[in-house]
């Protein structure tokens, strides 16, 4: 009998895609070990984070990668290169099991996007629970990373060249005890066209503190999703797949809507994001904290390469 797990649900981009989950045995060297494919066709493993090097990063309302082709120029495109994305909500499931070895595929080549389940991590860790069982000791490592910069409107160059728009948020890294984050949402209807302030905080030493990250959905603002509709994005999603805010939920020192699962569920949620854009590295998470302000999966992908020349020294310990 197969261990593997179909997950199955509608997408950002489909109607519906694919992903299979199959546990293998305890890695018994104790290194986290996650093996991704595209439609059956190698594409990263995450004991081997050098090949992260390898991954072109893309970002369209959420993370992608893009396998380079090994023999052509990797400035070139080919339309055979394999894709990825949306791993940011289950990359961070594989955090509970570090000694555990998993294989992950994504089903349909031609679709190559994780499923959005209910736009959260938690349908994921509870099915890969019942086969898993409990979860373990988080293992973390270390990375003494003191570094800041500003994130600005149009992409988040920290050199402040000729043309970028004026300073929309920042990003601060120092070394820590545990994996710690503060994460502030700030918009305002002259800059974004609606309003949203969410700001929330964390330090994880242990499954229970992830549970917590992993109850929280993915949202949108109903004047960005009617922007991202008209620009004929968003295709696949549906109100099951996410948080769908108004102007109701976003007041200011607005911690419960009613609509949210968790308090501060937005803010929760771009943690989770984080945590999953750094996890699909390994699944394992630095001692740092990060301080960060209306961050994205742009400025995230920049967190993660000034930390992964910790993560390529394999030294992983509990706290």
């Amino acid at each position: 009998m197969s261990n593997e797990i179909v997950f199955k649900s509608r997408s950002l981009s489909f109607g519906q895609t694919s992903v299979s989950v199959e546990p293998l045995e305890k890695d018994p060297q104790k290194t986290p070990y996650v093996d991704w494919n595209v439609g059956g066709k190698p594409f990263y493993r995450s004991d081997c984070p050098k090949l992260f090097s390898d991954l072109e990063f893309v970002v369209r309302r959420t993370a992608g990668y893009r396998l380079r082709d090994s023999v052509q120029d990797s400035s070139a495109q080919s339309k055979d290169s394999l894709t990825l994305w949306s791993p940011e909500h289950l990359a961070p499931v594989f955090l509970m099991w570090p000694h555990r070895r998993f294989r992950v595929n994504l089903v349909d080549g031609a679709q190559p996007e994780v499923p959005m389940m209910d736009g959260s991590a938690i349908p994921f860790f509870c099915q890969l629970r019942r086969l898993c069982g409990a979860p373990e000791e988080l293992l973390f490592y270390d990375a003494p990373v003191h570094a800041e910069w500003d994130l600005h409107a149009f992409g988040t160059s920290s050199r402040g060249a000729v043309g970028d728009e004026a300073i929309y948020g920042h990003v601060r890294i120092a070394p820590a005890e545990t994996f710690e984050v503060e994460y502030v949402l700030d918009r305002n209807t002259a800059r974004d066209g609606y309003e949203l302030h969410s700001a929330a905080s964390v330090s994880i030493y242990s499954p229970e503190n992830l549970y917590q990250i992993f109850m929280a959905r993915t949202f949108i603002h109903q004047v960005e999703l009617d922007r991202a509709r008209a620009a004929g994005l968003l295709a696949g999603v549906d109100e099951s797949c996410g948080l769908l805010l108004d102007a109701g939920d976003c007041a200011q020192n607005s911690v419960c809507s009613t609509k949210f699962r968790i308090a501060n569920e937005p803010a929760m949620h771009k943690i989770l994001d984080l945590i999953g854009d750094l996890s699909f590295i390994c699944p394992a998470l630095p001692r740092v904290r990060i301080e960060i302000t209306n961050g994205g999966h742009t400025s995230h992908h920049q967190i993660m390469e000034k930390i992964i020349p910790y993560v390529n020294a394999g030294i992983f310990t509990q706290v």
